[in-house]
């Protein structure tokens, strides 16, 4: 460790406690890296799998609508991110962004809403990796291994992931890439061939928002399941530090991701509904819609609609983790978090101990769920990943919505008050505002009264969380004035 300087984003320098090794693999990740590894974290085959039956559910007829409504709200969202990223490129992301812009107890607070955040939604990412492929196994009747309890196969994956992001971010990444390759690949021709296949049924009826059930009030209630399908669209930002040029590259990465992905989804969906002959009460049954979809347009072949549900949750938790503990990790190194986090494997220069945290938080979620599952016996309903896979990432949504609020609502500030002379009041101004509302809609449904059980608990769990975080930020910072000034000192391309 040593004592030295940074330079903040105006130029300052700013002291700081570090030293070479607390610095991450600079400039290794091209773009196209990062744009692949960004849409490997939004796993399509796996969000929409699981996601699909139940958008249709609250949608109807009209789900690629919402989608292309919520792939909108999500573009405001790359809007914000790429601002900020083009005048302090940081591997802290929303901590930095936000903590900058509103001073040290809010940057703590933030840190910790985005840590526990991620964690929870990883939570859902790495029971399901287990979770589907014990569902492929069943479903091929694959003797010997259909009866293996999915939490095994979960523990597998997650070891094999772990070795791979800590070997380093340049191999990790290529994994992750390889796997969204595959994936899509066959997203793609599944949904090509099946609406030549049922082309008799195709029809614009998905496009009229008269299709979207019980209308503006079908649309919101569906508005945060479509919203969720894109999750993971802020992964290039936390990869800045080892991007070249990230100030260039991770807004075009962004950008490129979300657009891919709007028109991806629509794809699929649309053909979702059309190999459903446009009945939307059949495809809401469905367990996994695509894939009863996949059957009808490749019979056996229809193997390779498994196998990338396979692929897309693994490249998931990698490109996921990769991205999400490394917004950790600079909360550790600028001492938002215990500082041990922060450090990096001298060798490889990946932060070893922020990816242990982070995934051996994420698994305890995990198995204290099934702790609190066999005390509370079968009234729980059935201890499944899938069960696991919604109750989790519903709860890790709601924070991380939460922290795109406070991000939107940042943006104009920041440049107000640090870059007045870059300011414009469309980019800056009016985009994060109208962005700030549209994140309130997804919110209000996920924490409105009167949801099911456990879903009815989440909003208060999550405000008690925002209270102590809130609670702890000012004692850490009152303990430490200087946290303030830390937060963003470590730009990523200086």
């Amino acid at each position: 460790m040593t004592e030295g300087f940074t330079s903040d984003s105006l130029g300052a320098k700013v002291p700081f406690v570090a030293g070479e090794h607390e610095r991450l693999h600079q400039g290794v990740l091209g773009t196209l890296d990062i744009a692949a590894a960004t849409m490997a974290n939004i796993g399509p085959a796996m969000s929409f799998y699981f996601g699909g039956a139940f958008l249709a559910y609250n949608a109807g007829l009209a789900s690629p609508l919402i989608i292309i409504v919520a792939g909108v709200a999500i573009l405001f969202l790359g809007n914000t991110l790429s601002e900020f990223t083009k005048v302090i490129p940081s591997t802290g992301g929303f901590i930095t962004f936000v903590g900058k812009t509103f001073g040290g107890r809010t940057g703590v607070t933030t840190a910790l809403l985005t840590g526990v955040g991620y964690m929870a939604a990883m939570a859902s990412v790495i029971a399901i990796s287990g979770g589907f492929f014990q569902i492929v196994l069943q479903y091929y009747n694959v003797k010997g291994l259909e009866s293996v309890p999915w939490i095994i196969w979960t523990l597998a994956f997650l070891v094999f992931a772990a070795l791979m992001m800590i070997r380093g971010i340049r191999i990790s990444t290529k994994i992750a890439g390889i796997f969204f390759a595959f994936e899509m690949v066959v997203l793609v021709l599944v949904s090509i061939i099946a609406l030549v296949k049922f082309r008799s049924h195709i029809t614009l009826a998905p496009f009229e928002p008269k299709h979207i059930t019980n209308g503006f009030k079908g649309l919101a209630v569906s508005f945060p399941l479509a919203v969720y399908l894109f999750i993971g669209w802020e992964n290039s930002a936390a990869l800045a530090e080892e991007t070249a040029n990230p100030r260039k590259a991770v807004p075009k990465a962004v950008f490129a991701s979300i657009a891919i992905m709007i028109v991806s989804y629509v794809l699929f969906d649309y053909a979702t509904v059309v190999g459903f002959s446009n009945n939307v009460g059949n495809l809401s049954g469905a367990a996994i819609p695509f894939l009863n979809v996949a059957h009808g347009a490749l019979g056996a072949l229809a193997f390779f609609a498994y196998l990338a549900g396979l692929t897309s949750t693994l490249g998931a938790l990698i490109a996921g983790t990769n991205s999400q503990a490394r917004l950790v990790f600079n909360a550790g190194r600028e001492g938002l978090v215990p500082k041990f986090i922060g450090k990096v494997d001298e060798k490889r220069r990946t932060p070893v101990n922020a990816l242990l945290v982070f995934l051996g938080i994420a698994t305890s979620i995990i198995f204290v769920w099934g702790i609190l599952h066999i005390i509370g016996g079968s009234s729980s309903g059935p201890m499944s990943a899938i069960n696991m896979f919604f109750y989790s990432s519903t709860f890790g949504t709601i924070l991380v919505l939460v922290v795109y609020a406070l991000c939107h609502l940042a943006l104009p500030f920041y440049y107000r008050r640090h870059h007045p002379e870059l300011f414009n009041w469309f980019r800056h101004g009016v985009l994060p505002i109208v962005g700030f509302f549209t994140i309130g809609v997804p919110l209000y449904y996920l924490a409105k009264p009167g949801q099911s059980q456990p879903y009815n608990w989440y909003p208060w769990a999550a405000l008690i969380f925002i209270v102590i975080a809130a609670l702890y930020s000012m004692v850490l910072v009152q303990r430490d004035p200087t946290i303030g000034d830390r937060i963003g000192s470590i730009v990523a391309d200086q």
